[in-house]
């Protein structure tokens, strides 16, 4: 089962996927793609997994999220767009390659017996980035993000902390 829940910036998609998590299972798994930049970077996520009582199971992977879900697991993973950044950066900014690369690890999760909630963002409502690097990253989150909710079984897009559901 895959729950995709995409939304703008604090609209309140992780606290719904969390509370949806909880909801499905006592032991949930909390995959982060972040990257960790720097110090700073790192202590920020350090307070993420802080901000997760003992219930939860807290992995960091950058890319190859399938190798990170055991069968009957119910995970969460935040966020679809920090995990784009990994495959863009890795490939100097190749929007092709990236897509590529990620359409074949989100498809592993497809054949997986697991219920994965996967977040995302809606970047390409807002402003027209300025740069063309930030164009095509936008272009590339659009892309995945169709290909995402198209295989989806459930779709949410959260507004103001509502979600509204769109599958």
């Amino acid at each position: 089962m895959i729950f995709y829940i995409t939304g703008g910036e604090r609209s309140g998609k992780s606290s719904y996927a969390q509370n949806l998590a909880l909801s499905l299972s006592k032991t949930p798994k909390y995959i982060a793609t972040s990257r960790v930049w720097d110090d700073d970077h790192r202590k920020r996520i350090d307070r993420h997994i802080a901000d997760r009582d003992e219930r939860w199971v807290s992995v960091e992977e950058e890319k190859i999220l399938s190798k990170m879900i055991a069968p009957k697991d119910v995970v969460v993973i935040d966020c679809v767009t920090l995990w784009l950044t990994n495959f863009f950066v890795d490939t100097k900014n190749n929007i092709e390659k990236s897509l590529e690369l990620a359409k074949i690890e989100f498809d592993k999760l497809l054949s997986l017996d697991a219920t994965i909630i996967i977040i995302s963002n809606e970047i390409g409502m807002g402003v027209h980035a300025q740069t063309e690097i930030g164009r095509k990253f936008t272009e590339l989150q659009g892309w995945m993000n169709q290909h995402i909710a198209k295989h989806a079984n459930k779709a949410t897009m959260m507004v103001s902390g509502i979600p509204l559901t769109l599958k």
